[in-house]
């Protein structure tokens, strides 16, 4: 037997990676190759950047876009994004009040103002001039080339009184940021002129500065014996400065897909996963997470019982690199006095990703904020079917605990929406275990059937629908009905199935629903099927 190597580990030769580079930046054009190169050139993290260049089409570029801005939503139930409409405002501050040479959102002084926003104070010094030192930085008087110190109280992931040194050294308003408090020194290399108090006092020599292979050039003072300490923190401040600013689950990264010990009972929690064609190239895989109530820690304030839940998802291809992520918030909020009855309830999150067909892995991590140690992972391997032209196919077949049309505006966007439909779907907990319904409910299913065969003289299709509940216990039908897709959209190759069944004359048991297609002009035969619980 021959063995072949593995082409995902085949290393390519450097004139195979220049074309694939080169074939990126054909590709990345237009509003795609502005947005990731300027709009979000100092936010977007390297991981997410890698993400982004191995998207294939626009399609999935503007899911990623999406998905991009929702990740840093701090208010992901309101329709505006918060985030997405203060950055763009950034921008236009950084071009008008920034720009030297070159539009302002280049410049160091917009980077850190579109990452972080306006600071807590400036001490500006525009035509730079006069300037007594401080004493940590060495003391004595000088002069000095226009400069801004920015004072940030706090910044997240930074610090706390974060002062941020910009230097015009060219005189042409491009203010450079800088760890070298020296470096606006405008009399740093006059010999004799612009001392520190040490070398007024001849203690030490200007020439000092220029021989300790140090960041900082700032001499000897009363006040600068521990600088030398500092320039580590200096270095390790600027780069975080530098990185793009961290997003709002940093921590929940450390349980992704590293089978790090959890330090209290895992948080439980079940996910469903459906496939949706949207064309031959790319599947809708909408992720549906369902979190039992009375796993959820409450608080109680004013009346009122409520819970929080931090989730963040990756979808990663083979080679391991991220295609998607996607972080939120779900907040479970009830009256204090309902919340024993409500603890026997669930709450769901949904999310809908398009994946182009192929195999990929997907990792969620989740937290009970009112009780951090509470965490929860889910990893599973999913492979998105393709849809070829020429064969019967179907989506996956939903229980749904309810089903509506939305309105038109509200087609094919929102939570739990595909199409023209807001499907709810019960989630099994476990895989290929069926889900519940109560007597007093009804059995919502829903389903996509495509590639149907259209007749060449009638141009209309002929397949039958056959749809059937068994009992499981006895193997034995219970409901079956029929009908005609010639009836139902005669002229179409793809059909959508919407049905509601009350379940009020069923006994409390085990049951299937199957839907059979028989395609009488293509002569092919599928059939879905999906387990359920009455009780």
């Amino acid at each position: 037997m021959v063995e072949h190597p593995d082409p995902l580990k085949t290393r390519i030769s450097d004139k195979q990676r220049f074309a694939q580079q080169k074939n990126l930046r054909n590709e990345l054009k237009g509003p795609y190759a502005k947005w990731v190169n300027e709009d979000v050139r100092w936010i977007i993290t390297d991981e997410e950047m890698q993400a982004f260049k191995h998207l294939s089409n626009d399609e999935e570029r503007d899911q990623f876009i999406e998905n991009f801005w929702l990740r840093r939503n701090p208010n992901p139930d309101s329709p505006e994004n918060e985030f997405r409409e203060q950055h763009y405002q950034r921008i236009a501050y950084a071009d008008e009040h920034f720009a030297a040479g070159k539009p302002g959102w280049r410049t160091d002084r917009g980077h850190i103002y579109i990452a972080y926003g306006k600071a807590d104070s400036i001490d500006s010094h525009p035509s730079g001039g006069n300037y007594e030192r401080p004493m940590e930085e060495g003391g004595g008087n000088t002069s000095t080339f226009p400069f801004e110190v920015w004072h940030y109280r706090y910044l997240e992931g930074i610090g706390d009184n974060v002062d941020i040194e910009f230097v015009d050294t060219c005189m042409c308003g491009d203010y450079h940021m800088t760890i070298d408090r020296s470096e606006k020194d405008a009399l740093k290399y006059t010999p004799g002129a612009g001392q520190t108090l040490s070398e007024q006092m001849g203690q030490s020599k200007k020439a000092d500065r220029f021989s300790g292979g140090g960041l900082e050039q700032l001499g000897s003072g009363p006040g600068t014996s521990g600088n030398q300490s500092k320039q580590f923190d200096r270095l390790d401040r600027f780069a975080k400065l530098m990185a793009p600013p961290a997003i709002k689950f940093k921590d929940l990264e450390a349980f992704m897909g590293t089978g790090k010990i959890l330090n209290g009972p895992p948080f439980l929690f079940d996910v469903r996963t459906d496939y949706v064609r949207v064309t031959n190239e790319t599947v809708l895989v909408p992720l549906t997470l369902q979190i039992q109530n009375r796993n959820i820690t409450f608080s109680n304030k004013d009346g009122v019982a409520m819970g929080t839940v931090n989730i963040l998802g990756r979808v990663s291809n083979l080679n391991h690199k991220a295609i998607q992520t996607f972080e939120d918030t779900v907040n479970v909020q009830v009256p204090s006095e309902l919340l024993a009855r409500k603890q026997n309830d669930v709450s769901v999150y949904w999310k809908s990703i398009p994946l182009r067909p192929g195999l990929y892995k997907v990792d969620i991590v989740i937290k009970d904020v009112n009780n951090p140690d509470h965490i929860g992972t889910w990893r599973r391997s999913v492979n998105v079917p393709k849809f070829d032209d020429d064969h019967l196919a179907s989506s996956s077949l939903i229980l749904a605990g309810s089903m509506e049309r939305v309105p038109s505006r509200d087609i094919g966007a929102g939570n739990f929406v595909i199409g023209d439909t807001k499907i709810i779907p019960r989630v099994p907990p476990g895989i290929a275990l069926p889900v519940t319904f109560h007597r007093a409910q009804s059995l919502n299913f829903w389903m996509q059937v495509y590639n149907l065969g259209i007749d060449e003289k009638s141009k209309q299709n002929g397949a039958t629908l056959n749809y059937e509940i068994t009992d499981m216990a006895t193997n034995k039908s219970i409901v079956t009905s029929q009908e005609l897709t010639n009836k139902l959209s005669p002229n179409a190759d793809q059909l959508t199935i919407e049905k509601s069944m009350p379940l009020a004359s069923l006994q409390p048991g085990k049951y299937q629903v199957s839907i059979k297609v028989d395609d009488g002009v293509s002569k092919q035969v599928i059939t879905e099927s999906a387990p359920f619980i009455v009780d």
